[in-house]
C-alpha cells in the first residue's frame, strides 16, 4: 500500500498505514470440534448454564454468547452441549499467537482469541496485506486446525469490521480509497463501541446505519451521546482513526512450531525440524534482548491430543546451545510415545523471560563451542543476507551443502 506525495521537485514514497485484524471464528466451540471429530458440522454449545461460545451450526438456530443455557437449548434442541475447557483454549490461543508474531514486527493481542497486527512496510519482504492474510489463514488451519477470518485496511476500526463482514472462515480487504465506501452502508451497530443501549438511542433519531450517523453532524451526536462518545463516534463514521498498533505487555514467552502432516517422521527428521525451531526462537530472543529460565516442548500426536514437556534451566540465558540440548532430552523423552501415536505438529518455548539488563552472567568457553560471540556472529550473518546464508548441516539433504553455502553470498556481491 504505496502512495505518491510530491515534496518540492521530488517524488517520494509513502507507506500507507497496513493494519489486520484477526478473529479467531467461534473460538472456543471451534476447539472442541477440532478436538472431537463427532463434534464437526454439528451445533455444539459451550457452557450450561449460560452459554460462553456457540458454534456457526448453533448460531444459525439464533443461539448467542451470554445467552441462558435452557433458552439456548429450546432454541436449538439438537445441540450438543460441552463442559468448558480452559487449559485447551488457552493452549490453541498460544499456538496462534506465535504464528501471528511470525507475521508481523508489532501484534496487539485484544483478546484470548483476536488481535491487530500492523504490517506496514512489509511488500518487498513478505508480501502485500493480502498476501500476509492469506498465508496466515492457512498456516493457523494446518498448524492449530482452526478458522480464523481476518480484516485488512488501513485503519484498526475498519479492519475490524472487514474481519467481522468477513466471517466465518474469511477474508476481506478494504482497498485504499474504498473505506467510506465501505462503511456508510453498514448497519449503525456494526461500529466499534455502539452497543444495544446506543444502537437503541440512534435509531430513535433515525440513525440506522454508519453513513446516517456521518450525515447527522458531530455537534448533534455530542447532545446524544456526550462530548467524548459523540466526536468518537463521528470521526470513525467518517474513517478518522489515528489510532497505532500498539505492543501490549511485554511478552513471557518466546515460541515457534511446525506442522508435520500426516506422514511418519524418523528420530533424524523430527532432530532436524527440532534444531531450526530452536534457531528461530533464540535468534528472535536475542534481537529482543531477552532470556528465558524454561523450555517447553510441545507436540501433537497423530489423534490431535496434545502434550506439552518442559525443564527449567539453572540460569536464565539467551544461547541456542543449552537450549536446544534440554529441547533433544525433552523430545528423547517423548519419543516413545510418538512411535505409538504418531506426530503432526512440534514446537518449542522458552518461558520465565527476562529483561538482558545490564548484561548477563556468560559461562567461560571451556570447550570453545558454547560462547555468545558465535551466536552473535551468525545472527549478524543471517540478518545481513537472509536467513538462509549460513545453514546447520543438520538441515541439508545430502548433495546440497556445497550449494546451499555458497549461493546466498554470490547473491550478494562485494
Amino acid at each position: 500500500m504505496l502512495r505518491v506525495v510530491r515534496l518540492g521537485s521530488e517524488h517520494v514514497f509513502v507507506s500507507r498505514p497496513a493494519i489486520l485484524h484477526a478473529d479467531l471464528d467461534a473460538f472456543f466451540a471451534s476447539v472442541e470440534q477440532r478436538d472431537d471429530p463427532r463434534l464437526r458440522g454439528r451445533p455444539v454449545i459451550v457452557g450450561g448454564g449460560v452459554v460462553l461460545a456457540a458454534s456457526y451450526e448453533a448460531r444459525a438456530c439464533g443461539v448467542r454468547s451470554a445467552m441462558g443455557g435452557r433458552r439456548a437449548r429450546q432454541m436449538c434442541p439438537d445441540a450438543v452441549v460441552v463442559r468448558p475447557r480452559f487449559s485447551a483454549y488457552v493452549e490453541a490461543s498460544r499456538e496462534v499467537f506465535a504464528i501471528l508474531d511470525e507475521a508481523a514486527p508489532v501484534v496487539e493481542q485484544i483478546s484470548i482469541d483476536e488481535a491487530f497486527l500492523d504490517v506496514t512496510g512489509l511488500e518487498a519482504i513478505t508480501g502485500t496485506p493480502e498476501q500476509i492474510a492469506r498465508r496466515l489463514r492457512t498456516d493457523v488451519r494446518r498448524e492449530v486446525g482452526l478458522p480464523i477470518s481476518i480484516g485488512a485496511a488501513t485503519s484498526k476500526h475498519v479492519a475490524k469490521i472487514a474481519s467481522g463482514a468477513a466471517k466465518p472462515d474469511g477474508l476481506l480487504l478494504v482497498a485504499p480509497g474504498t473505506e467510506l465506501a465501505f462503511l456508510h452502508p453498514l448497519p449503525v451497530e456494526r461500529m466499534w463501541g455502539v452497543g444495544p443501549a446506543t444502537q437503541r438511542r440512534l435509531n430513535r433519531h433515525g440513525i440506522r446505519t454508519i453513513g446516517d450517523l456521518a450525515r447527522f453532524g458531530e455537534a448533534g451526536l455530542v447532545r446524544l451521546l456526550g462530548l467524548a462518545g459523540g466526536r468518537r463516534l463521528h470521526a470513525l463514521a467518517q474513517d478518522r482513526d489515528p489510532r497505532a498498533v500498539r505492543r501490549g505487555r511485554r511478552r513471557r514467552s518466546f515460541g515457534s512450531q511446525r506442522a508435520l502432516g500426516r506422514g511418519l517422521r524418523t528420530p533424524e527428521e523430527l532432530d532436524a525440524t527440532l534444531v531450526a525451531l530452536t534457531d528461530r526462537v533464540m535468534r528472535r530472543m536475542r534481537a529482543a534482548g531477552r532470556i528465558g529460565r524454561t523450555v517447553v516442548l510441545r507436540v501433537r500426536f497423530g489423534d490431535y491430543t496434545r502434550a506439552s514437556r518442559s525443564r527449567t534451566l539453572a540460569r536464565a540465558t539467551a544461547l541456542t546451545r543449552p537450549v536446544l540440548a534440554t529441547l533433544r532430552r525433552l523430545l528423547r523423552a517423548a519419543q516413545p510415545a510418538i512411535e505409538q501415536r504418531g506426530i503432526t505438529l512440534l514446537g518449542v518455548a522458552v518461558t520465565n523471560i527476562e529483561e538482558a539488563v545490564g548484561g548477563v552472567q556468560l559461562e567461560l568457553p571451556f570447550d570453545g563451542v558454547d560462547h555468545p560471540a558465535l551466536d552473535a556472529v551468525v545472527d549478524a550473518v543471517r540478518d545481513r543476507y537472509g536467513s538462509d546464508a549460513l545453514q546447520r548441516a543438520a538441515l541439508l539433504e545430502a548433495g546440497e551443502e556445497l550449494e546451499a553455502y555458497l549461493m546466498p553470498f554470490d547473491r550478494h556481491p562485494r
